[in-house]
This record gives structure tokens, sequence and C-alpha cells, in this order.
């Protein structure tokens, strides 16, 4: 196979750092204060007397030790009451390996207490500063938590329906039986339209791990190595690729536990905003695209740097000037405010992504893999977000309905051919009255073939039911771009009159994205006000917090509540989280981290809590996890589908910081540890941290495999149960390869 594995190290037999803290029990005082109320009753409370809830499914530990937990009657009558029937969608789900949450009068370790714990175990001079530190974190944060907790108390005490909830110290809430079974699951979601993998059995133990050490990938990519895109022994073996099937997913039967070398000059990466204009040249060494685009303003070698002058081949003048000619063509797209998140496709260097933020727009870019050499490559190392994806033969791996607006800037994609199958994939993607932006040579120009295509791609707009808003023409740069809209009712649909493309039958699922085959049919707009898609998001901010209007009160969320009072209690648990613990107290040059990664996304808390740094996160919802991730978009935010048994659809040396929240000890029921882990370190760059919080065995686990690649641990806290560890990595490398198996 093409990805040699080499052999792992031994796990080491005491794992617990001398560096150990009081943040677990930091974070649940200062979370102490931010009590949310609520007056709804237990979790398996019926309601109006008819029927039991319906609920979320997840698994327990999805909270930390310092998360919020409910009061004993939810916590006890809720956990252990079982759902009448299944949802009808099965779930892959794991058996919970955590006690059920003790109850809110729990006594709390004090600070004292604490204090002289870590003042046994912290051998390391500078651990008596940083608990000072985080002691005064706490203190400052404590008038700002007793605000919002009366706030959050004022809010509740309006509605009598919510329960009470008590902030816990240092306990995980369990979830009740009912979420286990009907919150659907990606996996379980494409399972009917694709054979899923076979699980071995003894898949996911550990315990026979190489007694050898790490070796380097031999791979023909080298340092830009991608495993399930660079699978030559796969791809020889593809009996077709007229859709880009050799641009699409093809992991190895076993993952690669190698791991990737360094590009020769390697520096650590220049910081945001400085990287949007000029990155090290020596990190992406590609020169052609430079060659190809230079006089397109897409890129160019400027001694040791590559520079991005910021233009492109429909904006030479600025993506600015462009941006704001499409806010001009069509006012109500709002940027920032109506439009929020949207999807850029055949993205080249990403410049009109990264210039979207100065609009406060998130847009996740996408451009097959050398396509143009390494565009995506250096979308990534200025800071902008992008994935190497292609449209071919599958759905792009994200919900139905959560893009605000989807662009196409000369992508180069036959939308019209096979009955408009790939521009069917983009109404799938596109919310109810979202944008479609089509700046492309068909638009403005009359050769021969542009014309032909502009007709073609009008009949099939037509038929689709979208509404050509306006075109417009650029004068400075000499392009021009149509705007479409998707319809938001099925009148158009209801009155055609042949049905082509046609509806899909009732029982495909749009939001079945993972590995699922393209079907050239669309989706019906929903037309009950409950039901998501059957209106617009509140405008950016105010989205953010406010839980989504198809949340209600007879759905159980994640933890166990509620889902609107689940979803504000994960906000505010993350807040905490963020401001006491991850932004004063481990550590961590945040002037240094703009790639951020959610390896294991829920809410999306983790990622709002940091809306207001410099940064952009992108949320990952594991394949068999609660499918929130349409709740992720919903509140402005953008994320992806993935199973990290597999690699991710990323170059090396992309990410400042990953965080695995709950995430390795449920990976462990499927795969091992130690591929998992080299993929971190595939995906992380130099001086990049990682941030893992699990089962304390897990996380002793995850800290010997770290130090056997040289990573610095900077921080492990393991309580009876949770534990947190905080990571870096640094330039070590092996120095020999691993045997090439192609």
């Amino acid at each position: 196979m093409l990805t040699s594995t080499s052999v792992a190290p031994p796990q080491t037999a005491n794992l617990t750092s001398k560096a150990a803290t009081t943040l677990v029990s930091t974070e649940s005082d200062a979370a102490a204060t931010t009590n949310v109320v609520d007056q709804s009753g237990s979790a398996s409370r019926t309601t109006n007397g008819k029927k039991k809830q319906s609920v979320f499914e997840d698994n327990p530990g999805d909270l930390p030790a310092d998360a919020i937990k409910t009061d004993q009657a939810d916590g006890g009558k809720g956990a252990d009451t079982d759902q009448d029937k299944d949802n009808k969608h099965t779930q892959i789900s794991e058996e919970s390996t955590m006690t059920t949450a003790q109850s809110a009068n729990q006594q709390v370790i004090s600070d004292e207490t604490m204090t002289q714990q870590n003042t046994k175990a912290a051998d390391k001079p500078n651990m008596e500063e940083r608990q000072q530190t985080e002691e005064k974190v706490v203190e400052e944060e404590e008038p700002q938590n007793k605000a919002a907790a009366a706030e959050e108390a004022n809010n509740n005490n309006q509605n009598p329906e919510k329960t009470s909830e008590v902030v816990s110290s240092g306990m995980i809430p369990k979830e009740s039986k009912e979420s286990k079974r009907s919150w659907s699951t990606q996996a379980g979601e494409s399972e009917s339209q694709k054979e899923r993998r076979k699980e071995d059995e003894t898949k996911g133990q550990d315990s026979e791990l190489p007694k050898d050490t790490w070796q380097l990938c031999n791979v023909t990519a080298g340092p830009d190595y991608i495993p399930c895109l660079d699978n030559e022994k796969a791809l020889k073996k593809l009996r077709t690729t007229g859709h880009f099937e050799h641009r699409e997913r093809h992991c190895p039967e076993e993952p690669p536990t190698c791991l990737v070398p360094l590009p020769d000059g390697y520096k650590r990466p220049i910081p945001w905003p400085t990287s949007r204009d000029k990155i090290w040249y020596h990190n992406v060494p590609h020169t052609k695209l430079a060659e190809f685009k230079g006089h397109q303003n897409w890129v160019k070698v400027t001694g040791e740097f590559l520079t991005f002058p910021g233009g492109g081949t429909q904006f030479i003048h600025g993506a600015l000037h462009y941006i704001d000619f499409l806010q001009r063509a069509v006012p109500k797209i709002g940027w920032g405010k109506h439009t929020r998140v949207i999807l850029d496709v055949g993205c080249g260097v990403a410049s009109f992504g990264g210039y979207m933020f100065e609009r406060d727009v998130l847009t996740m870019s996408f451009a097959p893999k050398d396509e143009h050499e390494a565009q995506v490559q250096f979308a990534l190392e200025r800071g902008i977000p992008a994935i190497s994806a292609v449209m071919g033969s599958k759905r792009l791996p994200f919900p139905s309905a959560v893009f605000d607006l989807i662009h196409c800037a000369r992508c180069r994609v036959p939308w019209h051919n096979e009955g408009g199958l790939l521009l069917l994939e983009l109404n799938r993607l596109l919310r109810p009255g979202g944008y479609f932006v089509w700046s492309a040579t068909p638009v403005y120009q009359k050769l021969k073939d542009d014309v032909e295509i502009w007709q073609a791609m009008s009949a099939l707009t037509v038929s689709m039911c979208w509404d050509l808003v306006t075109i417009k023409r650029d004068k400075l740069n000499k392009i021009g771009a149509a705007i479409y809209r998707k319809p938001s009712t099925n009148d158009c649909y209801d009155q055609r009159k042949k049905n082509f493309p046609p509806m899909c039958p009732n029982d495909d699922d749009p939001n079945a994205a993972w590995s699922v085959p393209l079907q050239a049919c669309m989706h019906r707009v929903p037309s009950e006000p409950s039901i998501r898609g059957s209106r617009w998001p509140d405008d950016w901010p105010r989205r953010l917090q406010k839980p989504p209007y198809w949340l209600n009160s007879t759905q159980m969320g994640i933890y166990g509540k509620p889902a609107p009072q689940d979803f504000t209690a994960d906000y505010h648990h993350w807040k905490n989280v963020v401001t006491v613990t991850y932004i004063k107290g481990l550590g961590i040059n945040w002037d240094g981290v703009r790639n951020v990664m959610d390896m294991r996304a829920v809410y999306g808390g983790f990622a709002a809590a940091l809306k207001d740094m410099k940064v952009w996160v992108v949320n990952v919802v594991n394949v068999d996890s609660p499918d929130t991730l349409p709740i992720i978009f919903e509140r402005g935010l953008f994320g992806i589908y993935h199973d990290w048994c597999e690699s991710y659809s990323t170059y090396p040396r992309t990410y400042d910081l990953l965080h695995a929240d709950h995430l390795l000890s449920k990976l462990k029921t499927r795969c091992k540890l130690v591929p998992v882990l080299a993929e971190v370190d595939r995906m992380l760059r130099p001086g990049g941290t990682f941030i893992v919080r699990d089962e304390s065995s897990t996380v002793g686990e995850v800290e010997g495999i770290l130090k056997s690649m040289h990573w610095e641990v900077h921080l492990t806290n393991n309580n009876d149960k949770q534990g947190i560890l905080s990571a870096q990595k640094g330039d070590w490398r092996p120095e020999t390869f691993a045997l090439s198996s192609s």
C-alpha cells in the first residue's frame, strides 16, 4: 500500500506529568458562579401528558470535568428512563464509560485543598506562579459570571417550564438513555446509501504497540503527504476518472503510523494578518502557480517570501473591490449580517475568503489537490480556511441548506452537464433564499463556447426555479457576475410543467453526506415553521448566541436538558473554560494562533467562545456522533463531517491549535490511538498546541505517545475520572524512513 506504516513507540508506564495544576478545579470554581436556572423538571418528563420528549443522542463525558450539570432530579431520573421506541434513524453509538453525575449538593473541593495537592505535585519552578495567575483569573471572572448568572436567572424566571440547573464542581453530566437512541448520526444517515466499513473485533486495542521508534513516511508526496488523497495504490485501481475520482478520498486500509518530514528550510509561520499578504517560500516551496498566474496577481515570488497581492483572475484590482461590487449589485446580500457563512468553489489561493474576514463573513474555501499547484496549501499557510475537496461523484461533507451564499469565480465546473448534477449539489447545500454568485466568462464574454454554456446554464437554472436576480458588469476588472437566488417556497416546484430536474424521493435524506453518491434531484423546501430551513437565521452576530428556532423544549439536548437550555448551558460552559483556562492558564501564545480545529464539536460552543479573537475554527462533527453540524452552521459558524479513524483532507502543518474534547476515548472503541495521534502530528504546525480533555486513562496514553514524538507536554492534570493535557509540537523528526509498501 502507499502509506508505509512505521512501527510506533511503546507507551510509558507512568503517564502523569509533574506539571499538574489546579486548572480543572479552577474552571469548576469559576463556573460555579455562572448558574443557569430552569424549571422544567426531569429529562423524562412528558409533555401535556401525551408523550415523552424527543431527544438527541450522545454519550457520557461530553462536557469535561468542569461542566454544567443538571440537578439531582434531572440527572438521576432522566438518566435512567428508557424511551418507548427508537428514532427511525439507527444510531452508531458507544457504551457509556462514565458514572452517573453526582448530585448538585455535592461538596466542592476547596481552593485551599487543591492548592495543597498542587504544592505536592508541582515540581517545576513556574507552576506556583501559574497557580497564582489562575486564582487571580477566577477572582476576575467572578463578577462577570455572577452578572451573567443573574441575567440568565432573570430570563429563565420568565419561563416556568425550565428546570433548575446547578453549576457543578468537576462533574460530568450523564446523558439519559433516551438521548443515546434518538439523535441521528451522519453515519446513520448515510448508512442506507453506501456500504459501511466492517469493524474488526480487535480494532482499537493499543496494548500491542510495536516496540521500535518512529520513522518518516516514505511516500512520493514527501512533506505534502495527505494519506487519503495520495493513496497511489488505490488510485492505480480506479476504473474511471471521468468524475474526478482520482481527486476524491481513497484512504489506506491501515492508517499511517509514520511521521511526515518537514520541508528543507521550514520556518515558523508568519502571524496573521501579515500572513494574508506573504508567507515563507520554504514552507510551501512551489513556484509553478506564480509562473502561471503571476500576471493575474494570484501569487508572486519575492525573495524568501511568496506574496499575495490580493488579486485573481476575476479581481485583478483587489478582492475587496470585487466583494463590494457584489454588495452593490445585490444590497440584500448584506455581508456580515444577513450573509455570514459562505462556500467558495474552486477557491484558487483563497484571497476572496481571506478578505471576506474584513466584512465579518466566514468562508469555507475548497479546491482539488494539485488542480493548481498547492493552492489550498497556500491558503492555509496564509491563515485562510480551506480544504482539499472536489465536486466529483460524491456529495460534499456538509449538511443540506447550511450555506447563506455560494460563490464561484471561474471555477471551471461544468454545471450544466449530466442534468445539472453538480449544480444540484450546490442546491442541496444552499439555504432556501440563499444566493449563488457565478462570476465566469459565460456571463460576460461572447465566444462561441461561452454563449453555449450560458444558454445551457440559463435553461437549467430556470428549470431549478432559481431566480436570476441580476447580471452586473464590473468595468474596472472587466468582468461580470450573474447572481441567482434559490426559492424559499415550493410554489415554483409545484407549478413546473416538466419534472426536470426531478424532485428527490421522499426517502432521500438531504443531510446524508459521508461518501454518499451524488444524485441529480432536488429536495423540497421545508414548509412547517418549526422545521430547519423554513426561515432565515437571525442576523449575525445575534444568531451566534440564540438557540436555533427549530430547537424546542420538547427535544432533549446532548447533555440531558431541553435542547435550547442545553445549547445555552454549553455556550456559557465554554466561555468560562476558554476565558479562565485556555486564554490565561495554559501559557499559549495566542498571537501566534490563527488556524484552529475543534476535533469533536457538539454545539460549536468552543468556537463561539473564541469569537472575539483573531482566529477561525473549523468544527468537526464525527460521523458516529450526534449530527449537530446543522446547529453549528445555524449559529454562523462552520464545520465538516469526518471520521477520525481516517486522515483529514488537509495538507501537513496547517493548524496552530487542535482541540479534542472527549474524542479519543470514544475513538478507541473503533480504531487505534497511535495512527490518530500520528495524524494530529501531521496536521499541526511545529510550535502548535494540542489540547486534550478526556478520561484520565486516555489522557495518560496520549501523553506517553506525544512524548515519544518529542513533544513538550506543558500540563497534565488528572482527577479520579477526568484529565486535561496541553502539549506543544516541536521540530523533531525521525532520521530514518519507513519501508515503502506501494
